[in-house]
């Protein structure tokens, strides 16, 4: 199977940039499901029914959150509706928080993939453990038997937690990937038990920006600790970071892990998609 995930989209530049790339993407890569972490899809803060038309209007098969999630009110009543926006697993059984942690989707082809979403806990919200969410998420739907291919959003601050839901979830999910910092992280790899993993995806956002936001309200509040404002999604070019993944048909464990980085400032530093396509 054949399949992308692309990292937070930030703002109107983000929604612009992806919707500019990625037909382009799926028809040269063949994509078979595209999933995009969204949570700062709404003027960089949470997301709106209009805003999730954009990006599955761009081509997008699935939307994952985050700790902004619920930054839009509307997105309360909106994910009752729509199966294919994933809030994190790890809220308590007993918050009545609306909507679904993971879900198992069908292509077009007839493959079954399960897409699962969790918080983080190290300098995060303080949600429920995110591995014993996610241990049960996979035990719903196993790899191979189940699910052909298995991806867990691990939107998460510390790298160490990262590392640590990848190793958890290595030889039972076909990639674990990290979102919410923003920055694409140089370490995609296989992992020994067949799990594909890389501790950032990266951002599809404005990268002449702190983060994705608007540089000067970030500078002003590390340089004087005095909040001048809001922060505001950067509007420049967006560059479109992900991965993108090719699992084994038998076993739906990864055999191929790529970077993802199209348009611009970031692009032109990493080798070009059509080797990926061509091989």
């Amino acid at each position: 199977m054949r399949f992308a995930f692309f990292g937070d989209v930030v703002g109107r530049s983000g929604r612009e940039g992806l919707a500019e790339h990625l037909p382009a993407l799926r028809r040269e890569l063949q994509l078979e499901f595209v999933i995009v972490n969204a949570e700062n899809a709404a003027a960089g803060f949470g997301i709106t029914e209009g805003t999730a038309r954009e990006l599955f209007d761009a081509g997008a098969d699935c939307l994952t959150l985050g700790n902004h999630s619920w930054d839009q009110k509307e997105a309360l009543t909106y994910i009752v509706r729509e199966p294919r926006l994933i809030r994190p697993a790890n809220y308590s059984e007993f918050s009545d928080v609306p909507g679904r942690g993971s879900n198992l989707f069908e292509t077009p082809a007839g493959k079954r993939i399960l897409v699962v979403n969790v918080l983080g806990r190290v300098h995060m919200d303080a949600l429920d453990d995110p591995f014993a969410a996610v241990d049960r998420a996979l035990e719903s739907a196993p790899l191979g038997m189940v699910a052909d291919a298995v991806v867990v959003d691990m939107h998460a601050e510390a790298t160490s937690e990262k590392m640590a839901m990848g190793h958890f979830c290595d030889g039972r999910a076909s990639l674990v990937v990290g979102t919410h910092t923003h920055v694409p992280t140089a370490d995609g790899q296989i992992l020994v038990g067949g799990t594909a993993y890389q501790t950032d995806a990266g951002a599809c956002a404005d990268y002449d920006s702190v983060i994705g936001n608007q540089k000067e309200e970030p500078l002003r509040r590390f340089t004087t600790r005095i909040p001048g404002g809001r922060y505001k999604p950067a509007e420049g070019p967006a560059t479109v970071c992900g991965v993108f993944v090719e699992t084994d048909p038998k076993t739906g464990l990864a055999r191929r892990i790529e970077p993802i980085r199209v348009g611009g400032r970031l692009s032109q530093s990493v080798p070009r998609l059509d080797r990926v396509a061509a091989e």
